[in-house]
This record gives C-alpha cells, sequence and structure tokens, in this order.
C-alpha cells in the first residue's frame, strides 16, 4: 500500500469522510556541497521519492489536530497559545512553522489530518524539512490568503528549526524540498535563493546507502561546526566562508590556526574546497562527465572525514565498499554528518547488483543491517492536483 493511500485511508477512518486536501513533501539527498549552506555557499541536491504525506480538511477553530501512522501520539494545539515543549518530537516541527508563519504576519486557518513519512529519522535525509514543508503547504490550502513560494517558506521553515526546534541548519534542505524539480538535481545558491535545474549524466543512477547509525543536529556537534566557521569567517572578515577563495585561505591558513587553532583552520578549508567542489560538479554534470563528478563526491567525502569530522566509522566503511565497486563513480557522506546515509553515483545498469553487493559487504563487515535503495529525483511540496 503507498503512503498517499494510507493516509487516505487512515484519515476516512478517522473522520468518516474524505480528505480535502492530500500534500507531499519530499526529503532530499545531497550530491555534494556539506556544511556550505550556513556558510552562504553552494549546495547540489535533489528531492527524492520518499516523502511526507498531508490527508487534511480545514477546521472551523483554531486548532490543528494530526495523528501520525507511525506514532500513537497525536500533536495537537492551539493557534493563539503556542508553546514549545523543548521536546524533540515531530510535533515540534509543526508548531515551529505555525509560529514562523505568525511571526511573519500571517493570520492561520486551523486544519486536521493524518500524517505519513516514509523518510527515515535522522538518516541524513531531511524528515524534518519534510514535516515543515509539508505543514507550510497544508497551512497554504486552508489559509485562501497565503499564498505558496519556495524560497519565502524555505525560510521560514529554517526559522522554525533554527529558533524553535534549536538546530542552527542553513537553508538548503527546506528549500529543496521546497523547490524540487522532477528528474533532477538542483544548484542552489544560498545567498540568493537563485536556483538551475542539473539534469544527471546520461546512463547514471543515484544510491542511498543508510549506515544504520543516526544524529541528532540538536545533539550532535552540528552547532558546534557553524560556530567554528562563523570563527574562521570573522577571521578574514567577511560575513561568511563563501566570500574566501582557495588562495586567499592558502595565504593565511597557518595565521588562521595560530589565532584561533588547528580544527577552525581546517573547518575553514572544508567549507572553501567544497564550494569549489560544487561548482566544479555542476560543470561535470553539465558536461555529462559521471568520472569527473565521481571524483569530486570521493574528495568530497575525504574533507569531511579529515577536515570537517562529520563523518562516522560507519559511513566511512560505506563509501570505501562503494567506491570499490565495479560501475561506481563515486561516493560520500551525505546530510549533516555524525552517522545516516551515504550516496553513491552509479552506473544505471550496474545499480541493482551494486545495491546488493555494497549492502552484503557493509552487514557482514559491520554487524549492521543496511537500507539500500535507488533513489528518483521528484518534485518539491505541493498539494495533490496542483
Amino acid at each position: 500500500m503507498s503512503l498517499q493511500t494510507r493516509v487516505i485511508d487512515e484519515f476516512q477512518q478517522q473522520f468518516g469522510e474524505t480528505p480535502q486536501f492530500i500534500i507531499r513533501a519530499p526529503g532530499r539527498v545531497n550530491l555534494i556541497g556539506e556544511h556550505t549552506d550556513y556558510n552562504d555557499g553552494f549546495v547540489l541536491p535533489m528531492a527524492i521519492d520518499r516523502a511526507v504525506w498531508l490527508a487534511i480538511r480545514p477546521r472551523t477553530d483554531n486548532r490543528v489536530y494530526v495523528t501520525s501512522t507511525a506514532i500513537d501520539t497525536p500533536t495537537d494545539f492551539t493557534l493563539d497559545n503556542l508553546e514549545n515543549e523543548g521536546q524533540h518530537h515531530w510535533s515540534e516541527y509543526l508548531k515551529g512553522v505555525t509560529w514562523a508563519l505568525q511571526e511573519a504576519g500571517h493570520k492561520l486557518n486551523g486544519w486536521e489530518g493524518v500524517l505519513a513519512s516514509d523518510v527515515p529519522v535522522g538518516a541524513g535525509l531531511s524528515s524534518s524539512a519534510a514535516i515543515e514543508m509539508a505543514t507550510a503547504r497544508a497551512f497554504t490550502a486552508v489559509t485562501p490568503d497565503l499564498a505558496w513560494d519556495p524560497p519565502t517558506m524555505a525560510l521560514l521553515g529554517q526559522k522554525a528549526e533554527n529558533q524553535w526546534v534549536g538546530a542552527n541548519t542553513g537553508i538548503m534542505d527546506q528549500m529543496i524540498s521546497a523547490a524540487g524539480e522532477q528528474n533532477h538535481a538542483l544548484f542552489i545558491d544560498c545567498r540568493d535563493l537563485s536556483t538551475k535545474s542539473i539534469p544527471l549524466p546520461a546512463g547514471t543512477a543515484v544510491v542511498i546507502m543508510d549506515s544504520a547509525t543516526r544524529h541528532t543536529h540538536v545533539d550532535s556537534g552540528y552547532n558546534t561546526r557553524r560556530e567554528q566557521c562563523e570563527t574562521a569567517a570573522s577571521f578574514f572578515a567577511v560575513s561568511h566562508l563563501r566570500d574566501v577563495t582557495t588562495a586567499q585561505f592558502e595565504s593565511k591558513s597557518a595565521e588562521l590556526e595560530a589565532t584561533h587553532d588547528n580544527e577552525v583552520m581546517r573547518r575553514a578549508r572544508h567549507v572553501i574546497t567544497e564550494n569549489e567542489r560544487v561548482l566544479q560538479a555542476i560543470a561535470a554534470m553539465q558536461a555529462g562527465d559521471a568520472t569527473t563528478m565521481g571524483r569530486l563526491m570521493n574528495e568530497s567525502h575525504k574533507s569531511m572525514d579529515q577536515d570537517f569530522e562529520i563523518t562516522n566509522e560507519q559511513l566511512n566503511v560505506l563509501a570505501q565498499l562503494a567506491q570499490a565497486q565495479e560501475g561506481c563513480f563515486g561516493a560520500r557522506m551525505t546530510g549533516g554528518g555524525f552517522g545516516g546515509c551515504a550516496v553513491a553515483l552509479v552506473a544505471a545498469d550496474q545499480a541493482t547488483d551494486f545495491a546488493t553487493a555494497v549492502s552484503q559487504a557493509y552487514d557482514q563487515q559491520t554487524n549492521l543491517q543496511s537500507s539500500i535503495y535507488i533513489c528518483q529525483a521528484t518534485a518539491g511540496a505541493a498539494i495533490l492536483g496542483d
């Protein structure tokens, strides 16, 4: 049974009628450009065929009531009395978006419904951003004066995650969930939120490999990495590391290390070189050059391991196993790090054999059960039928 069918069936069982709106907001995989978004840099993610689904109807009062197919406890709150309970619970993402919309001056209408998701939580595939964009899309469905604008809603989703949930994430996750394009990756300039559709090289497939290890942005070293990047930007007298070239970095890296420490220097080196890799990756993808794209992915993983230190043992094993397989152009950790998933660019006609080989080797080497799937690029958050 598809998730779309499931949320409709669950809604009918709970509310005794057909839902008025069906909403889908996808998760994402980032092909290259990690921890560059909050540095005003460049990223190259794609929305994937795993998503948050909502079946909803308007309410006549000012309440939001949502049940989840995976969790027994519903979320139930009033629009005029939002309370942050400080828990790492899916309901806080809904309330956070509600709060951010109201802070932006929008008068919202209530709604109720059923939520289902097949975006794994904590896997680095943006399950939280998918909930945020699904929530924002739901409010646009039931609030006549609230227009859907992907960059605006992405920024409000980011505000919810930063200020309500307490994770200082960048804009990439919300932006790709809101603005993803069918059959394409999306180049995003995180300074002005301009986008450009980038096709995958012909004859290639994107394979996601779940390490079965998990993170949370709130509890991991994510916020520390952001603080270190801000320290480095201040040293270079710029607002964000996006404005520092490799040549500028190399000329002052020793001074940066002496002034602060080796960690801050290496964090800056990752971000500055990663931005350059993204631009090179776009050129490679547009030229259909899967070999160069794969090499850049491998270099990105090495940088995240050695300079940014956001991989873990299992992610390193996954990347190494993937890189060693026939038909693999390149592989890297994807997402915020400290657990979650890796991503590989693979020859399409060898993708199934690749997935089987990596899964078996990883499970044998780590005694963990991986989940590996070939994914498709999909469109961003939408009301079904729009």
